[in-house]
C-alpha cells in the first residue's frame, strides 16, 4: 500500500513543482484564452518582471506545456500557446479559481487580494 501512496505523493509533488512557482498558474490561465505575445502576458500579470516571465515561459516550454512560435518579421514577433499537455492543466487551474472565489476572495473584492473570510473555519 505504501508504494501506491508514494507514487501518488510523487505525482502530486511533480505537478506542484511544475505549476507551483509564483505566476505559473496565472500564465497557464492567461494562455487558455489563446496565443499571447510576451507583452500581453506581461500586462496580464502586473508586478512580474520581464526576467521572471521569460524564465517561467522557458520552463513551461521545456516541460512541453507551452509552445513558442517565432515569426520572421520586422520587428520579430513571438507568441506562446498551450500544448495539449498544457491544456490538460486547465481543470487544475479552474479548481484553483473556484477555491479562491469560494474561500479566499469576497465577490465584491475587485482588488483580488486573498484574505480569509470572517467566520470561516481555519
Amino acid at each position: 500500500m505504501n508504494d501506491v501512496h508514494d507514487c501518488t505523493s510523487c505525482a502530486v509533488a511533480a505537478t506542484s513543482d511544475l505549476i507551483g512557482p509564483k505566476w505559473t498558474s496565472l500564465l497557464i490561465h492567461d494562455l487558455s484564452e489563446g496565443p499571447r505575445r510576451f507583452t500581453q502576458l506581461e500586462h496580464s500579470c502586473p508586478g512580474i518582471s520581464p526576467r521572471t516571465l521569460s524564465e517561467r515561459l522557458h520552463t513551461l516550454e521545456v516541460a512541453g506545456i507551452v509552445l513558442r512560435h517565432s515569426y520572421p518579421e520586422s520587428p520579430p514577433r513571438v507568441e506562446y500557446e498551450l500544448t495539449d499537455k498544457g491544456l490538460a492543466l486547465l481543470p487544475i487551474v479552474e479548481a484553483m479559481r473556484g477555491f479562491g472565489h469560494q474561500w479566499l476572495i469576497d465577490d465584491h473584492d475587485h482588488e483580488h487580494v486573498a484574505r480569509p473570510r470572517l467566520g470561516a473555519r481555519a
